[in-house]
């Protein structure tokens, strides 16, 4: 994760939109610095999957909520997203 402890890391709540879901789930990212914004992060051009933790996935037409504790989400799929806040 960046060279840093877990402790020296924060979560951040992110929504992600696919063509057929809204995956809302916590993103790890730095304190500050570096890629601290979560834009940061999603935009670099080297990494084509994002890690989720405590995940919850919904269907855009209506459905059941399906919780997972981690997904990685391939953001060649995402079309678009946004911060919620801290989880």
């Amino acid at each position: 994760m960046n060279g840093q402890p877990a402790s020296q890391r924060r979560r951040e709540r992110i929504a992600f939109e696919t063509d057929r879901h809204l995956v809302v789930g916590d993103m790890t990212l730095p304190p500050e610095g570096y890629q601290a914004r979560f834009s940061d992060a999603v935009n670099r051009g080297d990494v084509a999957f994002i890690p989720l933790i405590n995940v919850e996935i919904s269907p855009l037409g209506g459905g059941e909520v399906e919780r997972r504790e981690f997904v990685v989400l391939a953001k060649k799929h995402v079309r678009l997203a946004y911060p919620l806040g801290q989880p």
